[in-house]
């Protein structure tokens, strides 16, 4: 299984799309894990992947450009804008003390 996981999982096969060739690219992430207790104690192991389409590389005319997926970028983005909310919401709590 691990052995399938590189960069071919990140890179898709190239699609023709009109007079445009794109190759989409994702972020592909993956886990295993396990455990045991000595004795008669219970083992198991288990693992998960995710992958988020992150945009594609497109070529028409000779030129390559990537072109991120718009919607991924946003949902990425919302955690880290409650953040930095949350870390200027605290400084000027501080600043008012």
């Amino acid at each position: 299984m691990a052995k399938n996981v590189g960069v071919a999982k990140a890179y898709g096969p190239p699609v023709k799309v009109g007079d445009e060739e794109i190759v989409p690219v994702a972020l592909v992430t993956f886990g295993f894990g396990g455990g045991g207790e000595g004795g008669e104690g219970a083992s198991g192991g288990g693992g998960g992947g995710m992958v988020l389409p992150l945009g594609v590389y497109g070529s028409s005319g000779g030129r390559a450009e990537f072109r991120p997926n718009t919607v991924v970028t946003l949902v990425c983005l919302v955690p880290v804008i409650a953040v930095i909310g949350a870390a200027v919401r605290g400084a000027i709590r501080a600043a008012r003390s």
